[in-house]
């Protein structure tokens, strides 16, 4: 990649970045309401993004020698620490140290 591809390609990106984070500020302004579309997505899509993380992340654990076992073990407890605690910082950071801890000693 030449120089000036370098420079093209950062900019391209850095207009593509600029225009999704302003575009939806343009479309509906401060005192303008969205329509219940838009209303409806922000309220399912982030439950939808956590679904879609889960099985990311799953996809393989059949395949793992351990048929799943250490990520059923994290995700247990991650349950049952979100719902002691609720506090999504402390259940996911636990939860993966957790599963690091399971996967470099117990599950080799």
């Amino acid at each position: 990649m030449t120089t000036a591809q370098g420079i093209v390609t950062i900019l391209v990106v850095v207009l593509g970045t600029m225009l999704t984070r302003f575009l939806p500020f343009l479309i509906f302004p401060e005192g303008k309401t969205p329509p219940p579309y838009i209303t409806y997505l922000g309220t399912v899509l982030p439950y939808a993004v956590i679904g879609l993380l889960v099985v990311y992340c799953l996809k393989d654990a059949i395949y793992s020698p351990f048929h799943g076992l250490p990520e059923l073990v994290a995700i247990g407890f991650i349950v049952i620490l979100h719902k002691w605690k609720k506090n999504t910082l402390l259940s996911i950071g636990a939860g993966t140290l957790l599963y690091m801890v399971l996967v470099q000693t117990c599950f080799q």
